[in-house]
């Protein structure tokens, strides 16, 4: 299944729903409604009940077409044991993993990696189409992903564009898309559908439509993760190649864009109530490990990461947890009161629903305006 590009291995796993028989009798799918359908999908609006049938009667049809019968993938329960990286201490272990979200047991950024962070956002401002301050410039922050990420940050730019606390220069443009997982990003060539666009031909077309010049992009959510894992191998095998994409991607980024300053991390939701192979327990747990194996390895001098200029060429911009958003389903997590429910997921358990969108989205909100080096553009507060 998962040899088929991006896209239609998503439309291949949504799950099947009762069809009514006036979308059942039809003889031919019309493709071309099919995938706008889709892509509204993954987009995560809402589809009316017609909609979602024809959606749900097109992925049949490919099934059949590809000679596939019902998704055979049976979900097993998740790993016992699991504990939020945040929850562990710096003597407990997984797969030879301590914890913390910086590693050591510490959730919070080593002493001079955080001021290196507080001076990259002091030096954010408004900027014109040149890169030049300007009073009524802008600050770029979008958004880099897959799915989940679009679902996610979509809900987000609702909330954070109807607050007052933002900043009139911060511009917020999604440019996380449905299908395009890190491989997507990070080999623009493995997009090989017929007339495909790559993630960055879509994300240069949102950043023209919102009028942000590639100048004017200071800071960005990165929220990755890799397509079926689990066909790759077992922690950290897929987690090891996911660092390898995550590194090109911030390669790319601060090539395309000179004065991204900060990207915040995060790491996939919950995935114990999947459906299908797409992204279930233990990987998406395990994909926290990739943003905290990034975040070691720049401040250890990573000359692929490198924000500095005094340490030589700079490379990407310099990288923070975001949000760090495993909880243990419904048992939760110490640190905070999240817990992720059946009901904050699509039929597939692994696309948040209505409800899981705006636990991201509002988790977002509250950290650009707490943190202390994001609040410092998204409020422009000292």
């Amino acid at each position: 299944m998962f040899v088929r590009s991006s896209a239609c291995v998503l439309f291949l796993m949504v799950l099947a729903r009762p069809i009514p028989q006036v979308v059942a009798q039809q003889e031919e799918i019309d493709w071309t409604k099919a995938k706008l359908l889709h892509q509204r999908f993954v987009r995560g609006e809402k589809l009316t009940e017609e909609e979602q049938a024809y959606h749900d009667q097109a992925a049949q049809a490919l099934r059949v077409k590809a000679g596939a019968k019902r998704p055979t993938f049976q979900p097993s329960q998740p790993p016992g044991g699991l504990k939020p990286l945040s929850d562990m201490t710096a003597g407990d272990r997984y797969k030879e993993q301590d914890g913390g979200l910086y590693g050591g047991g510490s959730n919070e950024p080593p002493d001079k990696h955080l001021q290196a962070a507080l001076q990259q956002a002091k030096a954010i401002q408004p900027l014109d189409a040149k890169g030049q301050p300007a009073e009524a410039g802008k600050i770029g922050f979008l958004s880099i992903g897959m799915s989940n990420t679009t679902q996610e940050f979509s809900m987000f730019v609702l909330l954070a564009n109807a607050d007052s606390a933002k900043s009139p220069n911060v511009v917020i443009v999604d440019g996380a898309q449905g299908g395009m997982d890190a491989r997507a990003w990070a080999d623009p060539g493995s997009v090989n559908r017929p007339g495909a666009r790559t993630p960055w031909d879509v994300l240069d077309e949102r950043l023209q439509r919102m009028q942000v010049a590639d100048e004017q992009v200071q800071v960005a959510w990165v929220k990755q993760a890799r397509m079926a894992p689990g066909t790759i191998g077992e922690f950290p095998r897929h987690a090891e190649e996911m660092k390898g994409h995550m590194v090109t991607i911030l390669n790319s980024l601060k090539e395309r864009f000179p004065n991204l300053r900060i990207a915040y991390l995060s790491s996939r939701i919950y995935g114990g109530y999947a459906t299908t192979a797409l992204n279930p327990e233990p990987y998406a747990y395990e994909s926290a490990f990739v943003v905290r194996w990034l975040i070691q390895d720049q401040i250890n001098g990573d000359s692929r990461l490198n924000f500095d200029p005094a340490k030589g060429a700079v490379t990407s911009p310099l990288l923070l947890w975001g949000l760090y958003l495993w909880a243990d389903g419904k048992n939760g997590r110490k640190s905070d009161d999240l817990v992720w429910t059946p009901d904050d997921f699509r039929p597939d358990g692994t696309h948040p629903s209505d409800s899981g969108r705006r636990k991201v989205a509002e988790q977002l909100l509250r950290f650009v305006k707490t943190d202390p080096s994001a609040k410092l553009w998204f409020i422009g507060e000292d």
